[in-house]
């Protein structure tokens, strides 16, 4: 098989990155190197795996910026190409190439979710437990299972969050202190969705305590998140658990100093955060309406860009609370239409 450079180019990105990767992701050398190995599929060397390891670090990026919209399909086109590499190859011989395919695998299972589609998003994390399992990387079957967690998170499910957050733990491997506090946080979460706020405040200090005395515990070769994930990260995420459990008021300062710190061109980031704000402005002692409905009108338009359906859910409860509690107010009425014509 025989790919020019403008072929390849298109088959990794779609044409969707051109204008946020920067220049050396798509170097010539590179694309030379990965097309020669696609026609000599044993010469998937440490150089190729790189140069698609680079690709994913880069999609992470990229995602808080625009969404999963525009990213889905360049990376399910950069799993085919990984999957042929991988079948091609000699037995005994796929180790680093499954743990790759792994990591994408749980991405695309990412992009699924946030695209609001669950069956999809479990699909392609099943495939990456797979890959996991075969590569014998434990650490990613933990972390797997978290995101799993996260995906019923999604689906309003506490007990399956809390039960698959809980397994993470149990792996027949050690796994290490960032990903312990990363599913102490998850469990929290489901502890919220279930409102039990002892519980959710235990395992959140179990998290904030294991992210404090391990702040850099994590081999190279750990999820592309788990590099992220520190107490920042914790303090955001912990934001709609104390709004799930009757404490808004410190949902709305965690948030706000969160948007103060987050960059304009994280856009996807930014519109999460603003409509999360906008709900627990509704649910505070002294509600805000009228911000509330400003910060939503302002969301709906990075909703339709991004396709982020954590924001659109967020977007239809806060359309739901404002018709329900001010259906006279001009902003339940400016909120309902943008959101409705979008």
């Amino acid at each position: 098989m025989n790919l020019s450079r403008r072929e390849f180019a298109r088959l990794l990105a779609g044409g969707a990155l051109s204008t946020v990767l920067p220049a050396e992701a798509v170097e010539i050398d590179h694309l030379k190197q990965v097309a020669k190995t696609l026609s000599e599929p044993h010469r998937a060397g440490p150089q190729v795996l790189r140069y698609f390891t680079v690709q994913l670090e880069q999609h992470f990026t990229a995602d808080r910026m625009l969404g999963p919209r525009q990213l889905v399909g360049p990376v399910l086109a950069q799993i085919e190409v990984l999957e042929r590499l991988r079948r091609q190859t000699r037995p005994g011989t796929t180790e680093a190439m499954l743990r790759l395919l792994a990591q994408y695998g749980e991405f695309a299972g990412w992009l699924h979710q946030d695209l609001g589609d669950i069956n999809a998003a479990m699909h392609w994390s099943d495939r990456a437990v797979q890959w996991a399992q075969a590569a014998g990387d434990y650490q990613m079957v933990a972390y797997l299972l978290v995101r799993k967690s996260n995906i019923a998170l999604l689906d309003d499910d506490p007990l399956t969050v809390i039960e698959l957050a809980a397994a993470a733990r149990k792996v027949p491997e050690p796994i290490s202190p960032k990903l312990h506090a990363l599913a102490a946080q998850q469990e929290a979460r489901g502890w919220a969705l279930h409102r039990n706020a002892d519980q959710f405040r235990r395992h959140l200090d179990k998290a904030a305590t294991l992210l404090r005395d391990h702040p850099d515990d994590l081999d190279a070769t750990a999820p592309v998140y788990l590099h992220q994930y520190n107490l920042d990260t914790l303090e955001e995420q912990s934001a709609g658990g104390f709004r799930a459990c009757g404490q808004a008021e410190t949902a709305v300062e965690i948030l706000e100093r969160k948007i103060a710190a987050t960059p304009d061109h994280l856009r996807r980031d930014q519109g999460h955060q603003l409509v999360k704000l906008a709900n627990a402005l509704l649910t505070t002692e002294q509600p805000d309406p009228e911000r509330a409905a400003a910060l939503g009108v302002e969301c709906v338009a990075t909703a339709e860009t991004t396709g982020s359906a954590r924001i659109v859910k967020e977007l239809r409860a806060l359309d739901q609370t404002l018709s329900r509690r001010w259906p006279t107010l001009p902003g339940t009425h400016e909120v309902h239409g943008a959101l409705h014509a979008a």
